[in-house]
């Protein structure tokens, strides 16, 4: 890749990072296909606790990862995120030959490992010119890969594959693109001098620097990471029950998942990589904001419409995801990556994204807790439109409160030229901090 044009280098880089996040979701996601109908454990519908066991185990994962990612080396990525997919495919093995309700650890440990593949996937891409390309087409993969490995799971069951081992044998099927993939990111050449100019420098950060970049935003990031955990959470409890929130008139098409889900990505890969041509990094900064505030209001005006009559169960669906994923997409690495360029931050954006991710799959646990405790008489149907709702109004002001506080901190805090910026640990002065 190194003696290559810079284009090729740019297409073979979003195509190992498309496929290396795609087939890491057939290790976990192949769970969400299946209803387990009629099982439940202590009164408690089983699903449900497969699916709690699995986030509470990517949560603590991304816990992990704070330190874990952002300390990683170059070197160090392709065989830890091989080594992680492995652990998570022996635990879907675990879960096959172990009896309910034993098994139910295995989704815990499924969820253990899988937590940090993404941060560690990302700091292949970013820091570089083209990341907003690289970058568009990895987050692509989790809104395609969703929808792919729900119907790859429905159809092995459809074909006599058990319940309980349709998650293990849809995970096989992954492992040699995944294979591939990572050995196709391994060899992407280290960003040039030109992109650490443009972007800033990334770098690994202890914990000491991490704490001194939180303490340079402490209000936005606080504003802006509360307003992930409601978006996570609306994402995942969407992602986890689409079967049961579409029972009534999706349920029985397999390719419905795949459908929807594919026509959401390529909207959401040219919105994303269209930013590639932006080059000033905080106006590229205002304009996924604005990408992200859209995506909030086009989740409540659809549910709206929705009920009004004007909008079929299936299109409505398309519709949240697509407004979900507009708001959502950014969050995992875009707008980190103009925000650490606009402020010349020498850091790395794996360890916001993690950090984020960390609180926003709390608040997935916390989600799926109330709907079975607060609220388990309620459709799963009713409590996604009341979802729809409430994090449509509450992502919206918390998304403006907090890019006021950037925009502000921008206006009033001298930067360098980016050539001072590079072999610093940060450009912002102390003062700033």
């Amino acid at each position: 890749m190194k003696k290559s044009s810079s284009a090729l280098v740019t297409l073979l880089g979003a195509l190992a990072a498309f496929c290396t996040y795609t087939s890491m979701y057939g290790f976990r996601k192949g769970i969400t296909a299946v209803r387990f109908e009629g099982v439940e454990f202590l009164e408690i519908d089983y699903k449900i606790w497969l699916i709690t066991a699995q986030v509470l185990g990517y949560a603590v994962s991304k816990g992990i990862g704070v330190k874990v990612v952002s300390e990683m080396k170059p070197h160090q990525r392709p065989l830890f995120v091989l080594g992680l997919v492995l652990f998570s495919e022996l635990a879907l093995l675990g879960f096959a030959v172990v009896p309910p309700p034993y098994n139910i650890v295995f989704l815990f440990l499924n969820g253990l490992p899988l937590g940090m593949v993404y941060g560690t996937v990302l700091g292949f891409l970013e820091g570089r010119r083209q990341t907003e390309v690289l970058v568009a087409a990895l987050t692509a993969s989790f809104i395609f890969a969703s929808g792919l490995v729900k119907t790859v799971a429905l159809l092995l069951m459809q074909e006599g594959v058990s319940e309980h081992w349709a998650p293990f044998l849809t995970g096989l099927l992954f492992v040699l693109p995944l294979l591939l993939s990572v050995w196709g990111l391994a060899k992407l050449p280290p960003p040039s001098v030109e992109d650490e100019v443009a972007r800033t420098e990334r770098k690994p950060m202890n914990r000491v620097e991490r704490q001194a970049f939180i303490g340079t935003f402490p209000v936005a990031l606080t504003l802006l990471i509360s307003s992930y955990v409601l978006l996570s959470a609306f994402r995942d409890f969407r992602d986890n029950f689409a079967p049961e929130i579409l029972s009534a008139s999706a349920v029985g098409n397999p390719a419905i998942f795949a459908q929807t889900e594919t026509l959401i990505a390529l909207i959401i890969l040219v919105l994303m990589a269209g930013l590639r041509w932006v080059e000033n990094n905080f106006f590229a900064f205002t304009l996924i904001n604005g990408i992200m505030l859209a995506g909030g209001v086009l989740v409540g005006f659809s549910t709206w419409i929705y009920q009004l009559g004007g909008l079929s169960a299936g299109v409505w669906f398309m519709l949240t995801g697509l407004g979900m994923y507009m708001a959502y997409v950014p969050c995992n690495g875009l707008y980190f990556e103009r925000l650490v360029a606009s402020f010349r931050y020498v850091s790395t954006v794996g360890f916001l994204v993690t950090l984020a991710d960390w609180y926003g799959y709390l608040g997935s646990v916390a989600v799926l807790l109330y709907k079975n405790f607060g609220q388990p008489n309620i459709s799963f149907q009713t409590f996604f439109v009341y979802g729809c709702y409430g994090m449509s109004g509450a992502y919206i002001v918390l998304t403006c409160l907090s890019y006021f506080t950037f925009w502000r901190k921008f206006r009033t805090t001298p930067l360098p030229s980016p050539q001072h910026t590079q072999g610093s640990r940060s450009s912002l002065s102390p003062q700033s901090r």
